[in-house]
């Protein structure tokens, strides 16, 4: 049992640690890390240097929304840097495949998730197990 779970833990380590650092797709993470925390780091710097009051405020709020705890900016880099790399390589074809076999994965589980789920509330409203 923890064999086989240690083992499946692996795979998609491997799967995903080679999906992130492929060059392709690291190319398109600093390009997605450029529009969506670069900007406010670059409009910091260009308001402090030219003395431009707007712009270092706008900056500022941007890099602190960024700096919260809970701000969602690597998820949306993360999918930024998706799109790039399927409109900047489409050709990647290993790059684009490991995409497909984990979103073909995702889904296969969301539906064994979901079917569990209705199967429950199911069985809980029909009234044959109220255990909770």
């Amino acid at each position: 049992m923890k064999k086989d779970f240690f083992e499946k833990l692996k795979n998609r380590l491997k799967t995903v640690i080679e999906f992130l650092l492929n060059p392709h797709f690291l190319i398109c993470f600093g390009m997605a890390w450029m529009i969506t925390n670069g900007s406010f780091y670059v409009a910091t710097f260009l308001g402090t240097y030219f003395k431009i009051t707007w712009l270092t405020a706008v900056g500022t709020v941007g890099l602190t929304a960024l700096w919260l705890p809970f701000t969602p900016e690597k998820i949306i880099t993360v999918i930024i840097a998706i799109a790039l790399l399927k409109i900047i390589f489409p050709n990647d074809e290993k790059t684009l495949a490991v995409l497909k076999r984990l979103n073909i994965k995702a889904k296969k589980e969301a539906k064994e998730i979901s079917k569990k789920l209705k199967e429950k509330f199911y069985k809980n409203k029909n009234g044959k197990d109220k255990s909770r």
